[in-house]
């Protein structure tokens, strides 16, 4: 779902066929720096975590060597971008799944909007700080929904205490870090309550279809799990 709508955003910012120099912080398993790779783009992937960056260079080496050409993986720290890379070394940062583990963020995200180019575009995948009631609602938690209101901190699936964002909050972020708010999704409005390990549905394409839409309607998008939002460098 993100992958499209990062897809979408790229087509409509950048020429087609254009090389992008692209800047993944937090990429985990590399599962989306890959992917970028694999479309031609010149891919810098930032983690810190061992585990994550050995099968990130597993998955990387089965790949041809042309997509190893475009790929290089760094270890390091997303709140210190500046020690690895210069000022508007990239035209696309990603940082997905990360700014929930940050307890001040703002400094992490000064540091990213650093990083673009003139005309990049920042995408963030983050918590969606006014939905947190929905999962334990849902789920027929009612004192778990109750106490979620007019709060930004949550326990995830992996029993970690984290925190969300509020897509009013981020914004005025973006404003004032001169990458302002582009567009924006939600992610996961229908399926974050399934549980872990649930059988794909068979008729997948339809569910997938569904959540697109509600993705980038509202009043949807406002109560997904996750917002996916975009920000482009003045």
């Amino acid at each position: 779902m993100v992958a499209r709508q990062l897809e979408e955003q790229i087509a409509g910012r950048f020429p087609v066929g254009q090389r992008l120099r692209v800047l993944d912080v937090g990429m985990g398993q590399g599962t989306q720096a890959l992917r970028l790779a694999r479309a031609g783009h010149q891919v810098t992937g930032l983690e810190r975590d061992a585990k994550m960056i050995s099968t990130a260079r597993a998955a990387l080496a089965a790949e041809p060597e042309g997509i190893r050409a475009r790929m290089r993986i760094v270890e390091g720290d997303g709140q210190e971008t500046g020690v690895h890379f210069l000022p508007g070394s990239f035209d696309v940062v990603l940082c997905h799944g990360v700014l929930m583990y940050v307890e001040e963020p703002d400094p992490l995200l000064a540091g990213l909007a650093r990083m673009l180019a003139p005309g990049g575009l920042l995408s963030l995948l983050v918590r969606n700080g006014d939905a947190l009631a929905m999962r334990p609602g849902l789920s027929g938690d009612w004192a778990g929904s109750l106490a979620a209101f007019g709060s930004t901190a949550y326990r995830n699936r992996l029993g970690v205490d984290v925190r969300a964002d509020r897509r009013e909050t981020l914004t005025a972020t973006l404003a004032g870090i001169g990458a302002p708010l582009h567009a924006w999704y939600g992610v996961r409005v229908f399926t974050d309550a399934a549980a872990d390990g649930t059988e794909p549905p068979a008729d997948l394409e339809t569910l997938l279809a569904a959540e697109e839409r509600a993705g980038r309607t509202d009043p949807y998008r406002a109560v997904a799990a996750l917002l996916h939002l975009c920000g482009v460098r003045g």
